[in-house]
């Protein structure tokens, strides 16, 4: 299956990898599997600060990284086609920008699919249940199936930025408070 009208969802380096391993998986009719295994990856990344210093850190030898990995794969039972995609990348150099990489695969699986990929800021990790709340009002007002792909940004203080195609709202605390010291400012 050949990614022609997708180019303008996943793009550079990253969007490269990332469609690769999406024609693979298709052609395997792996797609699942692969997902979920770069999901628990993510995860595993997101929840250790060793981990993504790995992963950024160019200290570290591609033959170093590669055997850390390997023994990482082993114990969460990340293995087959994702598992092979994540120790290509590390052999090319090229773990730095996984989680793009694991981002553009979405974007690819969710184009596909139909659905439609929503960026929500937070400013601290939120609970399942808030995740879910917000996934389920995105998807009333898109009128389609919407994944909520969570960003924490400490600095929104509180409330949410959510962009959805090419739509943003922005209910942070920060902005509010800019605005409110706005206007503060012009009614002296």
């Amino acid at each position: 299956m050949t990614m022609t009208g997708s180019d303008r969802i996943v793009f550079g380096m990253p969007g490269r990898y990332a469609t690769a391993l999406y024609d693979l998986a298709v052609e395997r009719e792996i797609v699942d599997e692969v997902q979920a295994d770069l999901e628990r990856f993510a995860a595993l990344v997101a929840g250790t600060d060793d981990l993504k210093r790995l992963v950024r850190s160019p200290r570290w030898t591609a033959e170093q990284k590669g055997k850390a990995l390997a023994a990482l794969l082993n114990r969460a039972a990340i293995d087959g086609v994702a598992g092979t995609f994540l120790k290509v990348v590390t052999s090319n150099r090229r773990l730095f920008a996984i989680s793009d990489m694991i981002e553009a695969f979405e974007r690819l699986v969710a184009y596909h699919r139909g659905d439609v990929i929503a960026e929500v800021t937070f400013a601290e990790v939120p609970k399942e249940a808030h995740v879910a709340a917000v996934e389920e009002a995105l998807r009333e007002v898109a009128a389609k199936n919407v994944k909520v792909a969570v960003k924490i940004d400490p600095s929104i203080i509180g409330g949410l930025v959510v962009k959805l195609g090419s739509r943003m709202v922005d209910t942070s605390l920060r902005t509010k408070l800019n605005a409110l010291r706005h206007a503060m400012k012009e009614a002296q």
